[in-house]
């Protein structure tokens, strides 16, 4: 099937797959030692956590996780912008939304995403804290099925929404605004996607910070499926405090911006080239 003969959403979806694939193989190695700060016992920083891993697992270590990242990405992104441009053209056809309507379209997009993908998100969250021996992403699934049962692989949902829902809405809300405020001059000129991308990193360091706490709560849980959502925020404020819940908030803040910033810009050009309105 030519891709001029697909239904907008499926193009929607292809150009969303392809900008998640880009993202994802540059900025895998902050979400390894976010990951990898998360879950550690001691008080490190970002930078000896990076040492330690090319120490002991050569630079290619830094990548780990990457293939669980891949299958959850391509799809993952794809069905996000899919979600995204079926929502908007179902809601707001060809207006621009508001920033309670951009937050509501991003965060709905992030839910359906995010439930879809959230077993895969349990894998690739194992293979980056190096507690786990899985060799491959069937194969981890088919041992957490066989040892723990198949809801294991549901395990931090409700901390993967807290944290996906809010961080998607504050970040398409934030994006839209900022970049609705721009200069015609500058929005039309061929800077437009330096400008838009620029957008997106100040909307995912703001989206980021707010939504953090969420993030290292997600993470405990998946490392630990028997923890409770409300168990692990008890664990980690007993064990590190207030500021525990801003554990590897460096590099997952570099890692979402980038990421985020990078996905919608060319998810923005792609689907101008192709003619159609993000």
């Amino acid at each position: 099937m030519e891709l001029s003969l697909a239904h907008p959403a499926i193009k929607a979806f292809m150009c969303g797959s392809l900008s998640g694939t880009c993202s994802t193989l540059l900025f895998q190695p902050l979400d390894l030692i976010k990951t990898r700060l998360q879950t550690g016992s001691g008080r490190v920083g970002m930078v000896t956590v990076l040492l330690s891993v090319v120490r002991t697992e050569k630079l290619l270590g830094l990548w780990k996780g990457v293939s669980p990242s891949f299958v959850r990405t391509i799809p993952g992104v794809g069905i996000y912008f899919s979600t995204y441009y079926s929502l908007k053209q179902h809601f707001l056809q060809d207006d621009r939304p508001g920033a309670m309507g951009a937050a509501l379209l991003g965060g709905g997009a992030r839910t359906v995403a995010g439930v879809f993908m959230l077993p895969v998100t349990v894998i690739k969250t194992r293979f980056e804290c190096g507690r786990y021996s899985y060799r491959s992403v069937v194969g981890a699934l088919r041992s957490v099925c066989q040892t723990e049962g198949p809801a294991a692989l549901f395990s931090g949902l409700m901390a993967t929404l807290l944290r996906d829902v809010p961080f998607s809405g504050i970040y398409v809300m934030f994006y839209s605004q900022t970049k609705a405020s721009l200069p015609k001059e500058i929005s039309t000129s061929p800077s437009a996607p330096l400008a838009n991308f620029s957008c997106g990193i100040l909307a995912g360091v703001l989206a980021s910070l707010i939504t953090q706490p969420a993030d290292v709560v997600k993470t405990h849980v998946q490392v630990n499926p028997q923890l409770r959502t409300a168990e692990a925020i008890r664990y980690i404020y007993m064990e590190h405090g207030l500021q525990g819940f801003f554990r590897g908030a460096v590099p997952r803040s570099l890692r979402r911006t980038m990421m985020a910033a990078m996905a919608w810009t060319v998810y923005e050009q792609m689907m101008a080239h192709i003619g159609l309105k993000s």
